[in-house]
């Protein structure tokens, strides 16, 4: 139950990183990969047929290009309302 929330709370951190992102705040390079790190290791749970780890690798990998490239808002904020879902419902 315990690991749960704390994966949730992955969830949460990087969709807080998002929306920094979306409103024009830039969050720091070390948050980022921190962020990306742990949700390329939470995807890395695909194998076992999750649906949702499909969403923690693309965000990861989206992460990541954040750093280098600008991605389209649109995009950012699908990430952002994906991952803070995956994250409350963790929580209750």
């Amino acid at each position: 139950m315990v690991l749960v929330k704390i994966l949730g709370g992955i969830d949460l951190a990087a969709a807080f990183a998002f929306l920094m992102m979306v409103f024009g705040i830039q969050p720091w390079l070390q948050f980022t990969l921190f962020c990306s790190g742990l949700l390329l290791l939470k995807g890395f749970f695909v194998f076992t047929g999750d649906v949702l780890s499909w969403v923690d690798l693309f965000a990861a990998i989206a992460l990541l290009i954040t750093t280098f490239f600008a991605l389209p808002v649109v995009l950012l904020w699908i990430f952002a309302f994906l991952l803070l879902a995956k994250g409350i419902v963790s929580f209750i």
